[in-house]
């Protein structure tokens, strides 16, 4: 491949050159090498001169090469690069962006930085908790850790720069924060959805579940106010451990309504006025509620003027 100058002699007797960019082919018949045109440039004294220039250097970096123009031209993106500095430079920090700026983006979208920092003018602080929140929730989607390694080693590994300035202790006081007001949390995020998705809310589906925790003891209110969670149940393990059972509400698109998590000791049956009595302050117009028949007895049958059978309390 070379540049290859053309000449044309017009009828007053001018000559104009022209300048393209060409390479030999064989004729399939004589075998002879013929000069096959690429590109065009056009004529010389109407060339734009940094077209060619910009080529040169595109080969020279291809190449490890460096081009100088003489001419100095303002417009000229200059390639003379030291090759020297360029074998001494080392990566010294990477960030991911990608995952966190979706998360943080959908965060807001879907009302959490305003439910959240809503809450935070309410109890009167001024720490960050709804940042800490969510770099736990981006760290759970991206690269699971606990609170300690959200704030000691994830943190430093992706580009949230509103989260550089957390402590530890406020990872430990947003949890605190979120599970005081986790039913204003999960309504804000649910409405949201729904207008979102323009959710239709005539079915909710009910259903739970069971999360045993390994060790010998249940939770003793008397030791600790707030340690009222873990009994002994049937996990679905298929043993006898200290475990919570967790409830989940859910539309017939399968969008969370809302969650709970109960003694470990409640029954199924037990469950369903509760979770009843809570969405019906959301407004949620007429639903029918849809479990599996674990969740009727005869009792509740009779209290709430239910066929205990059906399957549809």
């Amino acid at each position: 491949m070379y540049l290859r100058t053309t000449k044309r002699k017009n009828k007053d007797g001018s000559v104009v050159e022209y300048y393209q960019l060409a390479h030999n082919e064989r004729h399939p018949d004589t075998r002879k090498p013929v000069a096959k045109i690429i590109h065009n440039f056009g004529r010389v004294d109407q060339l734009d001169r940094q077209q060619l220039v910009r080529l040169c250097q595109s080969i020279a970096r291809v190449c490890g090469l460096t081009v100088v123009d003489p001419s100095g031209s303002d417009n000229e993106l200059s390639s003379a690069v030291d090759m020297s500095v360029v074998d001494d430079l080392k990566i010294k920090l990477t960030l991911a962006l990608g995952c966190p700026m979706v998360i943080d983006a959908l965060w807001e979208q879907l009302g959490l930085k305003k439910t959240l920092m809503d809450i935070e003018r309410a109890a009167g602080t001024h720490a960050p908790y709804e940042r800490a929140l969510l770099a736990m929730v981006a760290n759970r989607l991206c690269e699971p850790e606990s609170k300690l390694g959200v704030w000691d080693r994830w943190l430093s590994k992706v580009y949230l720069p509103s989260c550089q300035g957390l402590k530890l202790r406020h990872m430990y006081e947003a949890m605190d924060l979120l599970h005081a007001h986790a039913e204003q949390v999960e309504k804000a995020v649910f409405f949201q959805t729904a207008d979102l998705f323009n959710l239709e809310v005539d079915l909710i589906f009910y259903d739970t579940t069971t999360a045993s925790f390994s060790v010998d003891y249940e939770d003793d209110p008397e030791r600790h106010a707030n340690a009222t969670l873990r009994k002994f149940g049937h996990a679905k393990e298929g043993f006898w451990a200290p475990q919570v059972v967790v409830a989940l509400a859910v539309t017939r698109e399968g969008i969370p309504v809302r969650s709970w998590v109960l003694p470990g000791n409640t029954s199924d049956v037990s469950t369903v006025e509760q979770v009843r009595a809570n969405l019906r302050g959301w407004n949620l117009g007429r639903a029918m509620f849809v479990a599996d028949s674990g969740m009727n007895s005869e009792g509740r049958a009779e209290k709430t003027g239910g066929d205990r059978r059906n399957p549809l309390p």
